[in-house]
């Protein structure tokens, strides 16, 4: 159903619109989902939150406190997985097993629970309260001598075959969830794992620990890491098809107190590349970056954080030059994304093919555009300056908080300010946001204080409204669908390049650079992403309220 579930609370006369908003209110200013907000006034009672929110997800209601549940349906759950998953089995029908959950979105988590049991699951909703009492009622007699035996630990052969399947659907319902990262965490008693989705880690299961072990071997075998060491980190890849789809996997363990912790990034290879247009940049920011990577020579800087969108951005820059007249060489650690026309070349440290090296067999090669994955030391800047002082366009990365860092970065490395100053052209810090869901933001009247920490003075913003998350099917609840970038542009102009050429500290170039109007922060380009809908003024305070 596409109904809301504050309409559908209202609808049903459970809820006045005024109550709406005050929660709605809470919920923005508390980080709480709605039915928490609800909750936490008193405005309406769990019992009908929840019956209404299993409504709105095309879900049966359950009242745990009527009626019971026959033992032989309880002992098909160990209770220990029952708690720590809260999932209560119910009844059997159809020849499915239903378990009660109090999240529309643990039905991944039952979806989980099937390759455990050995069967299909299906979900019904209970309020947590009322499944709290029932899983304290009805386990407290035991039910965890189960927990061993249901995955066979006993014998390697026993664990083959849930183990593979479990493997299977993790990485499945990744992709189908838009996960970047798939994050497997041993802790005490427990094996938790979560997706990055949009930027953030999100919890979609707990299993017993005692699958952590054959889990981790399973994914070490497939990421060829060595499986008998478990007390040094190691790196590895995967290369999978799902459902069509040819996915990378970088896979990295490190042992921790409770065991080895892994965390995979997914590279979708089917995936098509973002172009120049698509990224997200103003109709001013297009055009300065296309004058940007069409200048003859000089170094064009990407920076921010990991996961920030770098590579993205520096692709389709590659995409708009890539042309049958011009020569394109990159170096890169790795190599995400095969773009057909351009010469890409993998770093490989164990075998001394470094950044560096790399670097100056590219300037053999007579090329036009150089790509150089990221500036980490003194050789490979000075090889880049060496390049863009020569003739070349050279693309790089660096981690900086800001674009007037990124000079001062280059000095601290050991570059001499006049090569820094000589040879880079403009600068680019960003940070990726999460897009409000195109079904179901809503519009709202900001106040004085969002409008001033946006940088927006009551007379620009007085006539405007903006949009927040709301929650839907379609985006799971959270309000967000996908990301987009926030850009800060740095343009060095000549008395910034005089600047640097003496040594000035960040702080002065970053005033300067303010004064002039060389730079246009990510808050500016935020503030104009908040008025134009595509995201709301708590992410974008949420990327730059960090920013040194």
């Amino acid at each position: 159903m596409s109904t809301e579930l504050g309409d559908l609370l209202v609808s049903q006369g459970s809820l006045s619109e005024a109550d709406l908003r005050a929660a709605m209110s809470l919920q923005r200013g508390g980080d709480l989902s709605l039915p928490q907000a609800l909750l936490k006034q008193g405005l309406v009672e769990e019992g009908v939150v929840y019956r209404a929110l299993a409504t709105q997800n095309g879900m049966p209601f359950v009242d745990l406190d009527k009626g019971n549940i026959r033992q032989e349906i309880i002992d098909r759950v160990p209770g220990e997985m029952a708690a720590e998953q809260g999932i209560l089995p119910l009844m059997e029908k159809d020849g499915a097993l239903v378990v009660a959950i109090d999240d529309p979105f643990k039905r991944i988590v039952a979806d989980q629970l099937s390759f455990v049991i050995g069967g299909e699951i299906r979900c019904a909703l209970a309020s947590p309260s009322a499944l709290g009492r029932a899983l304290a009622r009805y386990y407290d007699a035991g039910g965890e001598e189960h927990v061993a035996a249901s995955m066979g630990s006993d014998g390697e052969d026993e664990t083959d075959a849930p183990i593979i399947r479990l493997v299977t659907r993790m990485f499945a319902d990744a992709l189908e969830e838009r996960a970047s990262d798939i994050h497997v965490e041993p802790g005490h008693g427990r094996l938790r794992i979560r997706y990055r989705i949009d930027g953030l880690l999100r919890d979609v299961a707990e299993h017993p620990d005692h699958l952590s072990a054959p889990l981790i071997s399973r994914l070490k075998i497939m990421a060829r890491m060595d499986i008998a060491e478990k007390r040094k980190p190691q790196d590895g890849r995967i290369s999978l098809t799902i459902k069509g789809r040819a996915i990378d996997v970088r896979a990295s363990i490190l042992p921790a107190s409770h065991g080895e912790s892994m965390v995979m990034r997914l590279l979708d290879r089917s995936a098509n590349l973002i172009s120049l247009r698509d990224l997200g940049f103003g109709a001013d920011d297009y055009a300065w970056f296309k004058h940007v990577i069409r200048k003859p020579n000089g170094i064009c800087l990407v920076t921010g954080p990991t996961g920030s969108g770098k590579t993205t951005t520096l692709y389709a820059a590659l995409q708009e030059l890539n042309r049958s007249d011009v020569k394109i060489i990159t170096a890169e650690d790795p190599v995400e994304y095969h773009i057909s026309g351009i010469n890409q070349v993998q770093v490989n440290d164990r075998i001394g093919l470094t950044f560096a090296r790399i670097l100056k067999a590219m300037l053999r090669c007579a090329p036009n555009v150089i790509l150089v994955g990221e500036i980490r030391d003194l050789e490979t800047a000075e090889i880049a300056i060496q390049a863009a002082l020569t003739g070349h366009l050279v693309f790089s990365t660096i981690h900086t908080n800001d674009s007037p860092s990124a000079l001062t970065r280059l000095m601290d490395l050991g570059v001499k300010p006049f090569l820094v100053s000589a040879s880079v052209q403009s600068i680019i810090a960003q940070r990726l946001v999460r897009r409000l869901c195109s079904e179901c933001s809503v519009e709202y009247t900001p106040t004085e204080e969002e409008r001033a920490a946006l940088g927006m003075t009551t007379a620009e913003s007085a006539d405007r409204t903006f949009r927040e998350p709301r929650g839907c099917r379609l985006c799971e609840g959270s309000g967000y669908r996908g990301r987009v970038a926030l850009y800060e542009r740095l343009e060095m102009d000549h008395t910034l390049r005089e600047m640097t050429f003496q040594g000035s500290s960040l702080e002065d170039l970053r005033d300067t650079a303010v004064a002039t109007g060389a730079i246009q922060s990510l808050l500016i380009d935020g503030a104009r992403k908040v008025v134009d809908g595509t995201t709301s003024s708590s992410e974008v305070l949420r990327v730059t309220r960090t920013k040194s």
